[in-house]
C-alpha cells in the first residue's frame, strides 16, 4: 500500500535503527527525510507542517531520548502520529435509523462510483446482513444504469432506476424499498469531469429528497492532493458524512489519504483496494499506519482468513491427510481458489509483517497474478490428469498451455512445485508429522529458495 511513501520512510528509520543513541542532529535529519517522502506522497504542505512538528516535538522527549532503542521509539512516535492523523479509529457506517437508511455516493466521473456502490452493497449484505437495493441518477453517462443492474445481478442486490429525471429517480427508488422493505438504499449519482454549479445545484436537490444518513465522497487515492480540494467543494454542498478511497491497490502516493481527514475533518470509511467485487475494506487508521511502515496487519489478515477460508473444506482436506488419502490437483485448486478469494496472494503478502523488507522482485512477482494462473493451467486439466497428474507428458503438457493461455515452461513449473508439495503434505502423517513438514517448509520461504519463484 502506498509502495513509494513506505519505501521512502523505511529507508529513512532503517538508519536511526541501529543507533544506541539519538541526538538532535539525528532527528533533525529524519524529519528532514520525512519531509521529503511527505510531499513526494502529494500530502497537502499544511499538513506536512503540522505532522512534522507533532513528531519532532515527541520524538525530542524523554519517551525517545531515554529509550533503550531511540530508533524504534521514533518509529512508534511516527506510527501514532500517522494514525493520529489519518482518524485515530474505523467510524463505520451510521446505519441506525428506520429503514431504508440512505447512502448516497457522490464524487467526480472515472473515480470509481459504480463500482464502489456494488462493492459497498456487497460489504454490507456479507458483513452486516442487511437488504440492499441499488439506485442510479446517472442519465447523462451512457449505458450507467444498465452497468450497476449488472453489477447488482453480481452481488445478489436489487436494483430499480425508472425514469430521466434524477430527482424523480431518486426519490421512486426511494418508495421502492420501503414497498420491498430493503434496509439500505444506495444512490449513485452522476459525476463530471470538475466541479460545476450545475452538477452541485442537481446532486443537492438529490440530497434534500432523498435525506441520506451517510453521505460519502467517493475519490481516486491516485490523484494526490486535488482529492483534498473536490472534498472541500462537495462538502460545501452536502455536508459530506465520510469518504471511500479508491484504488489504492495501485500506484498511489497516497497524499490523499494522509491529507484528507486533516484538512476537511471528514473521515475515511472505506478503501477500494482491487477491481474484484469483494475489493473493499473498512478503513482502520493503525493498520494503515502500520502496513505503511512495513509492519503489516496482522488482525486484518486473520479477519480475512476467518472470512474467507471454508471450514468445511479445511477439515476435509485434514480428515483426507490423516487417512493417508494423496494431495491432488482438484485440492489445490480449491487452496488456490480460497487464496483468491482473500484478495490474491500480494495482498496477503502485504499483511504480512517485516515481509515489505523482501526484495522489490519478489514481492512484484506474488501481487503479480500468479494464483490465477495456476487457476487457469489447473482448469485445464482432465478430471483424470488432477488425480494422476504423473501420465501429463509431452502432448498433454501443450494441451494444458494452450488451454490456459500459459507456456509450457510454466506448466513444468507447476508440475514440479506439486510434486514438492505432495512430499511435504505425506510428512504430515504420524507422529511428529507437522514439525517435520514446517521444518521442511522453511528452506522454501521467499528469498531462501522458495520453490514457487520462477
Amino acid at each position: 500500500m502506498f509502495p513509494q511513501l513506505s519505501d521512502r520512510l523505511k529507508a529513512t528509520f532503517k538508519g536511526l535503527t541501529g543507533r544506541g543513541r539519538l541526538n538532535d542532529d539525528n532527528i533533525r535529519d529524519a524529519m528532514r527525510e520525512v519531509r521529503i517522502a511527505l510531499l513526494e506522497a502529494d500530502v497537502a504542505l499544511s499538513v506536512v507542517r503540522t505532522f512534522l512538528e507533532r513528531v519532532r516535538v515527541r520524538a525530542a522527549g524523554t519517551e525517545v531520548l531515554q529509550s533503550l532503542s531511540p530508533g524504534q521509539a521514533v518509529i512508534k512516535v511516527v506510527h501514532d502520529e500517522l494514525v493520529t492523523l489519518m482518524g485515530e479509529r474505523n467510524e463505520s457506517l451510521n446505519l441506525v435509523s428506520r429503514p431504508p437508511a440512505v447512502i448516497l455516493l457522490a464524487g467526480l466521473q472515472g473515480a470509481g462510483k459504480t463500482t464502489s456502490a456494488a462493492k459497498l452493497a456487497r460489504f454490507l449484505q456479507e458483513r452486516e446482513k442487511k437488504q440492499v437495493l441499488l439506485t442510479s441518477v446517472d442519465v447523462y453517462r451512457p449505458a450507467a444504469m444498465e452497468q450497476l443492474r449488472q453489477l447488482a445481478d453480481q452481488v445478489g442486490a436489487r436494483f430499480h432506476a425508472k425514469g430521466h429525471d434524477p430527482v424523480a429517480i431518486a426519490t421512486d427508488a426511494l418508495a421502492q424499498a420501503r414497498v420491498g422493505a430493503d434496509d439500505v438504499l444506495i444512490v449513485d449519482t452522476a459525476g463530471r469531469l470538475h466541479v460545476d454549479d450545475e452538477m452541485m445545484a442537481e446532486i443537492a436537490q438529490i440530497h434534500a429528497a432523498v435525506d441520506p444518513v451517510e453521505t460519502l465522497f467517493v475519490v481516486d487515492s491516485m490523484i494526490g492532493q486535488d482529492a483534498v480540494n473536490s472534498a472541500h467543494a462537495f462538502n460545501e454542498a452536502l455536508a459530506l458524512t465520510g469518504v471511500i478511497l479508491t484504488k489504492a491497490d495501485g500506484d498511489a502516493r497516497g497524499g490523499a489519504a494522509l491529507s484528507i481527514r486533516e484538512v476537511t475533518s471528514k473521515p475515511i470509511k472505506f478503501l477500494g483496494v482491487g477491481e474484484a467485487i469483494d475489493a473493499l475494506e473498512a478503513f482502520h487508521p493503525d493498520r494503515v499506519a502500520s502496513r505503511i511502515l512495513g509492519m503489516g496487519d496482522v488482525v486484518g489478515l486473520v479477519e480475512e482468513v476467518q472470512r474467507s477460508v471454508d471450514e468445511g473444506q479445511a477439515q476435509k482436506m485434514a480428515r483426507k491427510l490423516r487417512k493417508g488419502k494423496g494431495f491432488d490437483f482438484e485440492d489445490f485448486r480449491e487452496q488456490l481458489v480460497q487464496v483468491e478469494q482473500m484478495g490474491g496472494l500480494g495482498g496477503l503478502i502485504e499483511k504480512l509483517p517485516g515481509v515489505s523488507d523482501l526484495p522489490a522482485a519478489v514481492r512484484a512477482q506474488a501481487g503479480g497474478g500468479e494464483t490465477g494462473r495456476l487457476i487457469a493451467i489447473i482448469n485445464s486439466m482432465t478430471p483424470g490428469e488432477r488425480t494422476f497428474p504423473a501420465v501429463i507428458k509431452g502432448s498433454r503438457k501443450r494441451r494444458i498451455a494452450t488451454g490456459s493461455g500459459t507456456q509450457v515452461q510454466e506448466v513444468n513449473r507447476l508440475l514440479k512445485q506439486f510434486a514438492q508439495m505432495q512430499k511435504m503434505m505425506k510428512k504430515a502423517k504420524g507422529k511428529g508429522g507437522l514439525a517435520r513438514m514446517m521444518g521442511q517448509m522453511k528452506g522454501a520461504m521467499p528469498g531462501t529458495g522458495n520453490p514457487f519463484a520462477r
